[in-house]
Parts: structure tokens; sequence; C-alpha cells
């Protein structure tokens, strides 16, 4: 019972990998494609991580997904990294909680940044998962954002591929530029309801 429980867990995370991956890459140079990877330990993990592949694809950047525990499918973590160092994967996420090695599981076996979402879950809430994600030692950092912060692991990823892609530059202006415009328009309507 234990083998085939393991065995369509590890089916799912499968699925989930292929989910997200663009197919139609053939013929184009791996320097051409703007590719991100996100890796979450568990496929209770996945809801909380979909915000940020949307946000991703969205921008036109193909995106891997991969369900690979750090504790329970470390070979295939380690084969999986060694592949993003390979196939032109500007940026890993990597969502975890709890014990949350996975961010820093990552960022020993690359030099590719790589930003940690903390995960909540357990009693702790997410704190647990925030501090090991941010606790790590001299020269293999995770840049860590906030408890479930999916969407801005996204964002972040984006703003460090924008150093390289100047279309994601003019999109993530626009959107900022929209962001503003809205958040005026609102504070224009709390204005004109207590005048």
């Amino acid at each position: 019972m234990t083998i085939r429980i393991l065995l369509k867990k590890r089916k799912s995370c499968f699925k989930i990998s292929r989910k997200y991956t663009n197919a139609s890459e053939e013929g184009i140079r791996k320097d051409e494609i703007m590719r991100t990877a996100i890796i979450m330990g568990s496929t209770s993990d996945l809801p909380k991580v979909e915000p940020a592949v949307a946000i991703l694809k969205d921008y036109g950047v193909t995106v891997d997904v991969r369900c690979l525990s750090a504790h329970r499918a470390h070979a295939g973590l380690s084969e999986f990294i060694e592949e993003t160092n390979q196939n032109g994967t500007e940026v890993i996420i990597t969502a975890a909680g709890m014990a949350a090695a996975l961010p820093g599981v990552v960022a020993s076996q690359t030099v590719l940044p790589v930003i940690g979402v903390p995960l909540s879950g357990s009693v702790l809430d997410g704190m647990d998962a925030l501090y090991s994600i941010v606790q790590m030692p001299s020269g293999i950092p995770v840049a860590t954002v906030a408890i479930n912060g999916s969407k801005n692991a996204a964002y972040l990823a984006l703003q460090i591929m924008a150093v390289k892609h100047p279309e994601i530059r003019e999109k993530l202006l626009e959107e900022r530029r929209q962001m503003e415009e809205n958040a005026m328009k609102a504070n224009e309507e709390v204005i004109a309801k207590f005048q």
C-alpha cells in the first residue's frame, strides 16, 4: 500500500511538471527562451504556487514546475537542479513549509538566483519555514519573500530577468504605472466620499 501511494504521488508530481512547461520551444535557442523553474516539496503546495505560475506565464516566461522534496526525492531534485544549470533557466523559485530545507538545498547546488517562498501549514503557520529559509549561511543566499508570497516571488523573478530581457522590463513598468493609476483613483474616490 505504501508503495502504491508513493507511486501515485510521484505520478501526480510528474503531471504537475508537464502541465506548465511550454512545449513549443523546438527550434529556439536556449538563450532566447525566458525560463524559470518552480520547485515545491509536496503536491499540497500547488494551490499556493499556482499564482506565481500564472504571473510568469502572463509575461511569456517558460515555467518548469516540479514537485521534488529535499528529504524524500533528493536524487531527483539534484538531477533537476543540474538540468536547470544547463537549460537556460535564469531564476529558481522554491516553495516549502515546516523545516523548509528545499530552498537551501537548491541554492547549495547552483549559482542561479534562488527565491524561497515559506509556506504555512504547520502549527507555527509558516513562521518555522520563514526562519528556516531566511537564515542561510554566508555564500549560499536565498532571497526570501513573505509567507505564502508566491506572487511576489514571481515578480522578483521577473525583475531579475528584466536585467536581460527589455520586454519584461517594459511590461513591469507598465504594470507599475497601472497600479499607481488605480491607487490614485481609489484615493480620489475616498476624498470625494468625505468632502
